[in-house]
């Protein structure tokens, strides 16, 4: 009640000031046109000035101001009480149609644009809705840096999060902020790296390759660090290397490691033979005689094949969409395969099975960001 009470006052403020210049009538003559009578008494001073001056005789003088006063007067003739009651009734009716047009006019665009039948809700139910909880932690830990601005962990907290969020800029602040006040670790230089080739669409930049390398020598072991450094091999064109990589970090890797479907794919696509996952709750990973078989094909063929492959995984997954680990390989399999618009898709879907308020839709998001899909998607 108290916010329509709000709107009230607002709405009438507003029509107050829109009438306000129409509510003081003008007099007019009898033909409608504004009171000119100003113009002759300023042609009285300009002869008075002249008299003064001499660029006149006192003769022309009399015979000038006499016509100007003639005029003058029949000018405040002309003007009678009834113009002054036609322009007021004029005025009446035009701030009639003022108010009208204010009225109709804003509750028409709220019909329009507005949602009427959206029922209210407590304060308490509009927290709990997906993200709502998230936006009013990034607003205080924002309010907290901007009192202490040298407070580490809070950088550190919010660096992350400015990063699933989009706000790239930010992260990359807050990542640099987190790393000169507490120092730097894997975790805070992946993340600075994978906000780096987040800007850079998905390419692994001199800058981020410089940050992973940093990251590598606090970590040798990393997978993530790893599977970036393999990726950029692949990107400057130095497949043999980029295999070489990627085989290693798949040898080190547990076998049902969730990144390991992802390596499997950049082993085949640089030439070689990857490493046969023994995770069987993700669908559609290459057996044994697939490996085989892409192993005897050409170049395009083994292309091709891949492509069979990642469409038989996307039909399981229609059939049974409840597969996290399913998805997050199809939607990278799609980006590797360069198909952005079905990378999109899958992800797309993949967040209508796994919300992206939840922690695997997040994990979603990271990686559509990773591949430099747009993460602003409507979920199916």
């Amino acid at each position: 009640m108290v916010i329509w009470i709000i709107f009230a006052a607002l709405a009438t403020g507003v029509t107050a000031a829109l009438l306000h210049p129409l509510s003081k009538p003008h007099p007019v003559d009898a033909g409608g046109n504004v009171d000119v009578g100003w113009v002759y008494r300023d042609q009285l001073s300009e002869i008075e000035s002249e008299l003064a001056y001499g660029q006149i005789q006192p003769a022309e003088y009399e015979l000038a101001k006499a016509e100007i006063a003639r005029r003058l007067f029949r000018v405040a003739d002309a003007s009678a009480p009834r113009d002054f009651v036609a322009s007021t009734g004029s005025m009446f009716w035009m701030k009639l149609a003022v108010a009208a047009v204010l009225s109709v006019g804003s509750i028409s665009l709220y019909v329009v644009l507005g949602s009427p039948d959206l029922s209210s809700k407590p304060l308490q139910q509009r927290l709990d809705e997906p993200g709502q909880r998230l936006a009013i932690l990034i607003r205080q830990t924002e309010e907290h840096l901007a009192r202490a601005p040298s407070d580490g962990r809070g950088w550190d907290v919010i660096a992350p999060i400015y990063s699933r969020s989009g706000r790239i800029a930010d992260a990359l602040d807050a990542y640099h902020n987190v790393i000169r006040l507490l120092g730097p670790n894997a975790t805070r230089l992946d993340g600075l790296a994978e906000t780096l080739m987040t800007a850079s669409n998905g390419i692994v930049t001199a800058e981020a390759r410089g940050v992973l390398r940093q990251s590598q020598a606090l970590d040798a072991a990393n997978p993530r660090t790893l599977f970036y450094l393999a990726l950029a091999l692949e990107q400057e064109g130095k497949a043999a290397e980029a295999k070489t990589a990627f085989e290693a970090l798949a040898k080190q890797s547990p076998p049902d490691a969730p990144w390991l479907a992802a390596v499997d794919e950049h082993i085949i696509k640089n030439g070689g033979r990857p490493e046969v996952s023994t995770n069987g709750n993700a669908p559609g990973n290459p057996t044994a005689e697939d490996v085989a078989a892409a192993n005897a094909l050409s170049s395009g063929d083994r292309q091709q094949m891949i492509r069979g492959m990642v469409d038989s995984l996307d039909t399981k997954l229609k059939e049974d969409p409840k597969n996290f680990e399913g998805w997050m390989r199809l939607i990278r399999s799609y980006a590797v395969l360069n198909d952005r618009d079905r990378a999109v898709d899958a992800l797309k879907r993949g967040l209508a099975a796994f919300p992206a308020d939840g922690g695997q839709g997040q994990q979603l998001l990271a990686l559509a960001k990773e591949l430099g899909l747009p993460t602003e998607v409507t979920q199916q």
